[in-house]
């Protein structure tokens, strides 16, 4: 009787610690879980940001002024355009 209850005794005490490790386990799973998702609205955070400046750089309007301030470009008169026509040949 007494060797049953020194086993039973045992066995108690190895299910209690592995169930202490199991919630030290999840919690710091949870934990991790936490960290994960702030970093995760940090980084939706900063894509935002970046999708309106790249459709800020993007802009046609910006496009046109540097072109015209930086590279020197201008739109072409009509002396300077030329209309070539291509004659598509028909399907037999």
């Amino acid at each position: 009787m007494i060797r049953l209850n020194l086993i039973l005794f045992a066995l108690t005490i190895v299910l209690a610690l592995g169930v202490v490790t199991a919630q030290y386990k999840a919690r710091k799973l949870y934990f991790e879980l936490d960290r994960q998702a702030v970093l995760t609205k940090q980084y939706m955070t900063e894509y935002d940001q970046l999708q309106i400046e790249q459709s800020t750089w993007a802009m046609h309007s910006r496009l046109e002024e540097f072109a015209t301030t930086r590279l020197h470009m201008h739109s072409p008169s009509m002396q300077q355009t030329q209309v070539i026509m291509v004659d598509v040949p028909s399907a037999p």
